[in-house]
C-alpha cells in the first residue's frame, strides 16, 4: 500500500476524513514556513479544495509548495480530493488539476468530511492500489 499524505486546513474536514481510516499518514503542514514531509515511496495525496467561483485557488498553496518538489511529485501516484457539493463544477476541482499536472489519475472524490461508505471505498481502493496505479468507484 502506498503511503498517505494529505493537506487539510483548520477546519479540519480532510484530517477527520483520514483519521477515519485507520491508517499512517502525512500531514502537509498549514504554516507556510514549516517543514515538509519527505515521502521516501509512492503516496497518494488527499487534498481538500478551496477555489473561489470561477475555479481560482482550488489548490491550497501549501499543496502546490509541496509538489513543486521534483522529488515529491515524482513519488506521487494518484490524488483523492475532497469538495463541496454545493460548489457544482468546481466540487474536488483540486483533484482534477493536480491529477492532470501532475500526469497521475483521480482516484476518489468524496464531500466535505467523507460517509463511511466512502472510507469503506477508499481503504479497498488502496488495499488494492498497491504498487499499481488502479482506480476507485466514486
Amino acid at each position: 500500500m502506498p503511503d498517505i499524505l494529505f493537506y487539510s486546513s483548520r477546519s479540519g474536514n480532510t484530517a477527520r476524513f483520514v483519521g477515519r481510516l485507520g491508517l499512517a499518514a502525512y500531514r502537509i503542514p498549514v504554516e507556510p514556513d514549516a517543514p515538509m514531509p519527505a515521502p521516501g515511496r509512492g503516496f497518494v495525496l488527499i487534498c481538500p479544495t478551496y477555489a473561489d467561483g470561477q475555479g481560482r485557488g482550488a489548490v491550497p498553496k501549501q499543496v502546490i509548495r509541496f509538489l513543486n518538489a521534483p522529488e515529491n511529485r515524482a513519488r506521487l501516484v494518484g490524488v483523492i480530493a475532497s469538495g463541496n457539493r454545493n460548489f457544482g463544477a468546481t466540487y474536488a476541482l483540486a483533484g482534477r488539476i493536480i491529477s492532470k499536472k501532475c500526469n497521475v489519475p483521480l482516484l476518489y472524490r468524496f464531500e466535505l468530511a467523507g460517509t463511511e461508505t466512502d472510507i469503506t471505498r477508499v481503504r479497498a481502493g488502496l488495499d488494492r492500489l498497491g504498487t499499481e496505479r488502479c482506480s476507485m468507484t466514486a
